[in-house]
């Protein structure tokens, strides 16, 4: 099974709760770690960049946009829905897809899942009339389904609790930095050579992730390049041990939905899933059809909130975090407030309803995905840490559901909005009403960020 040890599995037990050991009476020097190999952290940037490819498929028909409404003769309410087309099988597969995850391992998954979407991504490239390249979409969101369900279990096998925040604000901060770094050349290529071109890119680029993903990953114990020290670090500062739960995947799916902390993860997240997909599916329109701007000058515009959110990604959600929790902060304080605080922040957007200003209108957009991003890594985090064993991917698949399913309606929304009203002030208020009701959720739901119980074995559990 790809979730157990393939090699020295016993031995690496044996040793990790003999760390565990020297690490919960402060006998591990703090000075040692300077000398732990940082094997994890290649493997951090391998995830990041997978990510990083995965958003590049997702803007690139944001760019194209404004090109595909005159080619196809659409409506922004058209367009809101071709902007959407990849969420549809994406979000329906979270769940299920977590479920595998959790069954097969990372390591398989990944795998398929990085040959899929390279094959899809070409398909997307050739696909002619609306309902052809709709139809690439949906392929496009069933290979990358696994994605986030992977990186976010991943993550757990690979870092310890306190090195989390900065691991998982690697690839949440690429999924961010995609936009500064795609939007300029996507952009480019389109205006020059046309929308083909945009994911003809695209699919080359995921061709080289397949290759880097396939030679350089492993799960922890199987990978040869991993020393046992590194191993012992990660497993004794509370990383995800491998291997399955006692339950099946139903079981385990129909426990956590009857968890509050669950409800209160899914429903925050979700509510900050329909901001950053506002924001990732409509900015360059936006700019383009309030302010009259080229695409290439309306990308310039839009590189800017994205590089403020790729800081506030890595230096808050990620850095600050595991600065402050080192240092002696309760875990659950530090981290709810960073999620709170951020998601506060992210009701900026409401300051751009109240400017006619491009570069007004994109600073207060810059506060509020800067926000966001801050306060994202909290969220990608979650799933490993509040998990019980076995579960991470299906907290993962069922958090991930949430947001896509927010993904989903925040581009059909917005273009029925703008449609009716002409204008995008409706759209940006509606996403704040939004976030308050995730920062509720957060508030009164999520409780204590710990590990939660696993459910009863099924013969201890009480009969019908």
């Amino acid at each position: 099974m790809a979730g157990e040890p393939a090699r020295g599995g016993r031995e690496k037990t044996n040793f990790a709760n003999g760390a565990r050991a020297l690490w919960a009476c402060g006998c591990v020097p703090t000075k040692s770690e300077s000398r732990i190999p940082r094997r994890r952290w290649g493997i951090g940037v391998l995830l990041g960049s997978g990510i990083l490819v995965s958003f590049l498929d997702r803007i690139n028909l944001s760019i194209a946009g404004p090109q595909l409404e005159k080619a196809l003769n659409i409506g922004p309410d058209g367009l809101g829905f071709l902007l959407s087309a990849y969420l549809w099988t994406y979000t329906v597969l979270q769940i299920p897809i977590g479920l595998v995850v959790d069954r097969l391992g990372v390591t398989r998954v990944g795998r398929w899942g990085a040959l899929l979407w390279t094959l899809t991504s070409a398909v997307t490239a050739v696909a002619g009339g609306f309902w052809g390249i709709v139809a690439a979409r949906f392929l496009l969101g069933i290979a990358e389904a696994p994605s986030f369900p992977a990186v976010s279990k991943a993550t757990g096998h690979w870092f310890p609790r306190s090195e989390r925040a900065r691991a998982t604000s690697i690839f949440d901060a690429a999924a961010k930095f995609s936009n500064v770094l795609g939007i300029p050349v996507i952009a480019f290529a389109v205006v020059t050579h046309g929308w083909r071109w945009g994911f003809a890119i695209c699919a080359a680029i995921s061709l080289v992730y397949f290759i880097a993903f396939w030679v350089l990953y492993r799960d922890p114990s199987a990978d040869p390049r991993l020393s046992r020290a590194e191993h012992e670090h990660i497993l004794a500062g509370g990383g995800v041990p491998e291997g399955l739960s006692g339950e099946t995947s139903l079981d385990m799916l129909g426990y956590l939905l009857t968890q509050p902390k669950i409800w209160g993860l899914a429903i925050g997240f979700g509510a900050y899933g329909y901001s950053f997909y506002l924001f990732l599916t409509w900015l360059p329109s936006y700019l383009v059809s309030t302010s009259g701007m080229s695409v290439l000058r309306s990308a310039a515009y839009t590189v800017t909130p994205w590089a403020v959110a790729t800081l506030t990604d890595l230096l808050v959600g990620g850095w600050l975090i595991d600065a402050l929790i080192a240092r002696g902060g309760d875990e659950t304080r530090v981290r709810k407030t960073v999620l709170i605080c951020g998601m506060l922040l992210g009701l900026a957007v409401i300051g751009a309803t109240r400017t006619t200003s491009p570069a007004w209108a994109i600073l207060w957009i810059s506060v509020s995905l800067g926000g966001l991003a801050a306060a994202a890594p909290v969220g990608w985090s979650l799933p490993s840490l509040i998990a019980p064993k076995g579960g991470v991917g299906a907290v993962g698949g069922i958090m991930n559901f949430a947001v896509n399913l927010m993904g989903i309606a925040a581009p059909i929304a917005t273009g029925l909005i703008v449609k009716a009203t002409h204008s995008f002030i409706g759209a940006f208020l509606a996403a704040a009403a939004i976030l308050v009701v995730g920062i509720l959720a957060f508030i009164f739901l999520l409780g204590r960020i710990e590990t939660m119980p696993g459910p009863l074995p099924a013969a201890s559990r009480a009969p019908d």
